[in-house]
């Protein structure tokens, strides 16, 4: 069985998240401890315990999900390989990890210091997000230079969900401005994000110094197995265009779409998301040509996922006899 690992990013946390599995699977808790190293602070505990507009804050959701998508991924155990993996937005950071392009602790300490220096650019300038379902990206991109022109306000395309699924990002008003007029194009629906900053937008260029920092101090190497690329839906080949996508990831545009299908390309059999909430799965499934899929976002979903590799396997050897 080709199996592909993929992992949500920011907006997939939810409180509670990571504390069954840690109570569970060693492997799990063994990496919350490891975190607590690196971070100085407890961070199941503020999983478990809130408050969650803490945990909403991207200086500490970005580690959170980090943890916590890795701990999902490393409960199952080492019958689960990958043939290909991609994270969403920071969740790229996950798939550098399990392919051993960088330590867990080298990628913890760039998310880290990536939610804070996002923080930082939030809070210097307020910004927004909004979905925008049901238009395609050509006029969407169309409303939005319109709307840069009329108001002068910062506003750009920021993730490629799904081809009817695109969402803009900058100031708030140049936001609610392009939405308005999304609407007039004819857009299903256009819905405001609850997030505290434009992230993948022009508005994170104050990010930018003290996260390349980050990125240039640790210590990358080309990745095990094929990890696919946000910024250009390609598989990475050398450490140089790793360190360079990660930086410009910030401000650039989440090609999600088109990294799905480079996975969907590979003939894997079965995508697994590892997430506190399903995200990615779902937008997949309404893919063409899209493998069977499934969401571990708890214990429960692990013993899942471990009882259909077991079954794989006992069909392969059954095969081969």
């Amino acid at each position: 069985m080709r199996v592909a690992v993929v992992f949500p990013g920011q907006g997939s946390q939810t409180l509670g998240m990571g504390v069954d599995v840690a109570s569970r699977a060693k492997a799990a808790a063994d990496l919350f401890e490891r975190a607590k190293a690196v971070l100085g602070y407890d961070l199941l505990q503020l999983q478990r315990e809130g408050p969650e507009e803490k945990l909403r804050e991207t200086q500490f959701s970005q580690p959170a999900i980090f943890v916590t998508n890795l701990a999902l991924y490393y409960a199952v155990g080492e019958a689960l390989q990958p043939a290909v993996s991609a994270g969403h937005s920071f969740g790229e950071f996950c798939s550098l990890t399990i392919a051993n392009a960088l330590s867990f602790e080298d990628a913890l300490r760039i998310v880290d210091e990536r939610g804070k220096a996002m923080q930082y650019a939030a809070e210097l300038t307020p910004g927004g997000m909004s979905a925008v379902l049901g238009l395609d990206a050509q006029t969407i991109r169309s409303v939005v230079d319109a709307t840069r022109e009329r108001s002068g306000g910062r506003v750009q395309l920021a993730n490629f969900n799904s081809p009817t699924q695109i969402v803009i990002s900058g100031d708030l008003g140049a936001v609610q401005s392009a939405g308005d007029a999304m609407m007039e194009a004819g857009a299903k629906r256009v819905v405001p994000l609850n997030v505290s900053g434009a992230w993948h937008s022009a508005l994170m260029e104050p990010a930018l110094e003290r996260f390349a920092q980050a990125v240039n101090a640790a210590a990358f190497v080309t990745p095990a197995f094929d990890v696919i690329s946000n910024v250009d839906a390609k598989p990475y080949r050398d450490v140089e265009t790793i360190k360079a996508n990660l930086v410009k990831s910030l401000t650039h545009e989440v090609l999600w779409h088109a990294t799905a299908e480079a996975i969907v390309a590979q003939g894997v059999d079965l995508v697994v998301e590892f997430g506190a909430s399903g995200v990615l799965a779902p937008l997949m499934k309404r893919m063409d040509g899209a493998p069977k899929s499934s969401i571990v976002s708890d214990y429960a979903g692990v013993e899942k996922l471990q009882a259909t590799l077991r079954q794989a396997q006992g069909d392969k050897v059954g095969a081969e006899s």
